[in-house]
């Protein structure tokens, strides 16, 4: 299960937590996935799209 948004690519980015005494430890942030029934070619399919393409209307969801 690709944790990646299907309309614009967007997935995980990588980098360090850094505490106050400079240690570092691996961190990774996930973008905000939704599972949502769309019309895509006139059919109707489940989709994993992030929340800015679902906010900016890159897709139409189906009733």
């Amino acid at each position: 299960m690709a944790k990646k948004c299907e309309i614009c690519g967007k997935g995980p980015v990588f980098g360090h937590n850094v505490s106050h005494a400079n240690n570092k430890t691996r961190k990774v942030w996930y973008p905000n996935l939704h599972k949502v029934k769309a019309i895509q070619e006139g059919r109707t399919v489940k989709v994993k799209i992030c929340t800015r393409c679902l906010r900016s209307g890159a897709i139409t969801k189906a009733a």
